[in-house]
């Protein structure tokens, strides 16, 4: 069986102008996607922006969109833009956020975060069918809104993150990705769950995220292999603490120019 993956960054806040030059040198030695710290400070969306008319390839997202934490409209609205300034290249990973990070006052409750996440994924889909609409939900009200397709057909791929709760991997049967953590056989596990409720016949990513060594290319391969013979199709290398312990952007730089962890 030929194993195929792709393989992204998961890039800490830096600042635009960093991103857009690492964006570059990701897309210049094989990266497949450049995804950006959804957390405050440095508007994302902007950020990413400025990667996608400085890039023609990567794939762009954040990693992840705290959809509870917005409004889902605007979400909507800045993705299905990016999506057209970048030819089609856009992905929206979402999540409900890290409560114990939260410093804004929003909702706690994970299960009304919840709630809320389906409510705003509803409402992302049908604002990306360029269509009036209305929506009566329980956190969100709309009345007759234009809503604006992106260049991607049926719609933008949208990401979800999973984990072992049931209610999570539901979710994910009904996007385009699920995002998941552990060893190659619980994610397989996992997979296997959520394809077992999926009612479309549509190709369903599934992501996972994790460190490899630059250094030595076989081990990053060892590292990989497994993942994607149980199913995985994209990892994320994971640079969140790149900064801080291994030379700061520079340190960045040298995994990124180092290329991803190829199977071949």
């Amino acid at each position: 069986m030929e194993l195929s993956m792709q393989y992204g960054l998961a890039f800490p806040y830096v600042d635009a102008h960093t991103l857009v030059e690492l964006a570059q040198e990701a897309e210049n030695v094989g990266w497949d996607g450049v995804f950006y710290w959804d957390g405050g400070g440095t508007d994302p969306w902007v950020a990413l922006t400025a990667v996608a008319l400085h890039t023609d390839r990567v794939r762009l997202g954040t990693m992840v969109t705290p959809l509870p934490r917005q409004q889902p409209w605007k979400v909507a609205s800045e993705a299905s833009t990016l999506d057209h300034l970048s030819q089609g290249r856009v992905i929206l990973p979402v999540g409900l956020g890290v409560v114990e990070l939260e410093r804004m006052g929003i909702v706690k409750d994970y299960k009304i975060r919840a709630q809320m996440l389906d409510e705003g994924l509803d409402i992302v889909d049908r604002w990306w069918n360029g269509e009036t609409f209305s929506y009566d939900g329980v956190y969100y009200q709309i009345n007759e809104v234009n809503g604006m397709p992106p260049l991607q057909r049926p719609r933008i791929p949208i990401w979800v993150h999973g984990s072992d709760k049931q209610s999570q991997l539901r979710r994910a049967a009904r996007w385009d990705g699920v995002k998941l953590s552990g060893t190659a056989d619980q994610i397989q596990q996992a997979r296997q769950t959520i394809m077992a409720q999926r009612t479309t016949a549509a190709p369903l990513d599934i992501i996972t995220e994790g460190q490899t060594s630059g250094d030595d290319p076989e081990q990053a391969a060892a590292t990989v292999r497994p993942y994607a013979q149980a199913g995985v199709t994209w990892w994320i290398e994971a640079i969140w603490d790149t900064p801080q312990s291994t030379g700061g952007i520079e340190g960045m730089r040298t995994r990124i120019q180092q290329g991803p962890p190829r199977m071949e």
